[in-house]
């Protein structure tokens, strides 16, 4: 059996992720031989987001800091002290259907990372504002002319790791240009990136991204990490 841990990044997401949690399709996962541990990395809810984690009995840490960004990259930190061979990271607000798993993890065997690629596959009726489906189309378009490979949805919070990739990876982001960085590390790194169509619908709970503001973030990172491959601090 290998170890695969799912990471959950949360800040105040009660309704959401006992969604989530509710949907890991752990029978399936078990008959393609996986052992599963749920990490939860709490940005310092104020919720019953820990509630809800003692309640289905995953593992729930506080992050060392604020932001997205920061919760990936202290998430990772955990999955490798808890050895795990695979890593899947989803956003626990309902927008990612977690059955959709397996079909990351499929095809892992043929990359070394996987991507759900929402924009070529069935997005939801209200599911994504205009400007951001117009923003994630232009921000996926540059990445692909800026660094000289494809990549089919640069924001996508749906992703699989090896175990290997994580340590290649090379990151410093703090928020929601954290999947920006992560495309740009493994251009930079020559890691092995596939995407798969996946579904994506509405958000249960309030919305944290910010349209133009992360935007722009997520641009700045983009042109930041080209110019330097090793990240800044």
């Amino acid at each position: 059996m290998e170890h695969l841990v799912v990471l959950l990044p949360v800040l105040n997401e009660a309704l959401g992720l006992a969604w989530v949690l509710e949907r890991i399709p752990y029978a399936k996962l078990e008959a393609m031989g996986y052992k599963t541990t749920v990490l939860v990395m709490d940005g310092h809810s104020t919720d019953a987001t820990s509630t809800v984690a003692d309640e289905y009995g995953v593992l729930f840490v506080d992050q060392d800091d604020t932001g997205k960004g920061s919760a990936i990259r202290h998430g990772f930190r955990e999955a490798v002290e808890l050895e795990a061979d695979v890593v899947i990271m989803l956003d626990a607000d309902g927008t990612y259907a977690p059955e959709e798993m397996t079909v990351l993890l499929r095809a892992l065997d043929d990359h070394q990372v996987v991507i759900g690629d929402r924009l070529n596959g069935q997005i939801a009726p209200e599911a994504m504002t205009r400007l951001n489906f117009i923003g994630n189309h232009l921000l996926t378009w540059f990445a692909t002319a800026l660094f000289g490979a494809t990549t089919a949805d640069v924001c996508s919070g749906y992703w699989a790791f090896r175990r290997e990739t994580i340590h290649a990876l090379q990151l410093n982001s703090q928020s929601f240009e954290i999947e920006a960085e992560m495309f740009a590390s493994m251009v930079h790194q020559g890691v092995v990136f596939g995407f798969v169509p996946i579904s994506y619908g509405p958000r249960i709970g309030e919305a944290k991204l910010g349209s133009t503001a992360d935007g722009w973030r997520i641009l700045r990172k983009l042109i930041t990490r080209r110019i330097f491959p090793v990240p800044q601090l």
